[in-house]
C-alpha cells in the first residue's frame, strides 16, 4: 500500500471532526449537564423551551408590518449616498424590519441601511449611552434625532433608523439624511 492511500482515510477523518464535533447532537441540542445552578433562562428561549412572546414595549403591531424598503426606496438611497446602489436582497414577508441597499463591488464604498421596530430604538439607546452628540430634526415623525451617519425618528410608537456609510465626511450629508428621514416618516 502506498503512503497516499494510509494518509488518505485519516485526513478525511481529521477534516470531518470539526463538523461532528460542533454539530447538533440526538437529544435536539439539549446540554447533556443541564441548565447550571442559578442561571437565567437564555434570552432565546424560556424555561418550557418556546421563544419567548414580544412584550407591548418590545414591538407594536404596526411595525410588524412595515416594509423598511418601502420607507427607503433604491432611489432614495442612491440619491442620499451619492452613487447607484444595488438592489436590496428580497426577503420573505416577516423579516422585512431591515433593509440594506449596498454600494456595487466596483465601488465607491457605500450602504444605506434602513431598520425599523425596537431594534432601531435600540440602536438610538446605545448611542445615548456612549453619549454621542445627537441633534434633533424637525419635521420627520413625532422625535428625530441625528448623528454622524445615521437618523433616527419615531411616529406613531414606530422607530426608524436610517444609516449612511460612506468612507468620506459624514457632515456632507446631514442634509440629505434629514431628508430622506422626513420623506420616510411620510410614508410611515
Amino acid at each position: 500500500m502506498t503512503v497516499r492511500r494510509l494518509i488518505a482515510p485519516l485526513w478525511c477523518s481529521l477534516l470531518l471532526l470539526p463538523l461532528v464535533a460542533c454539530g447538533p447532537d440526538d437529544a435536539g441540542g439539549a446540554d447533556p449537564a443541564g441548565p447550571v445552578a442559578g442561571a437565567e433562562p437564555s434570552i432565546a428561549t424560556t424555561v418550557d423551551g418556546d421563544p419567548p412572546a414580544a412584550t407591548p414595549d418590545e414591538e407594536s403591531p404596526a411595525a410588524s408590518t412595515v416594509d423598511a424598503c418601502a420607507l427607503v426606496s433604491k432611489k432614495d438611497a442612491e440619491e442620499l449616498a451619492g452613487t447607484p446602489l444595488d438592489d436590496p436582497l428580497e426577503k420573505p414577508a416577516p423579516d422585512r424590519d431591515t433593509c440594506t441597499y449596498t454600494g456595487p463591488v466596483s465601488g465607491p464604498t457605500a450602504q444605506v441601511e434602513v431598520f425599523v421596530g425596537p431594534g432601531a430604538k435600540k440602536f438610538l439607546d446605545i448611542e445615548r449611552e456612549l453619549g454621542h452628540e445627537l441633534t434633533p430634526v424637525s419635521g420627520a415623525g413625532d422625535e428625530a434625532y441625528a448623528e454622524d451617519g445615521t437618523v433616527f425618528f419615531s411616529k406613531g410608537g414606530v422607530w426608524v433608523s436610517i444609516r449612511l456609510v460612506r468612507t468620506d465626511d459624514p457632515a456632507k450629508y446631514r442634509t440629505a439624511l434629514a431628508a430622506v428621514a422626513r420623506t420616510a416618516a411620510g410614508r410611515l
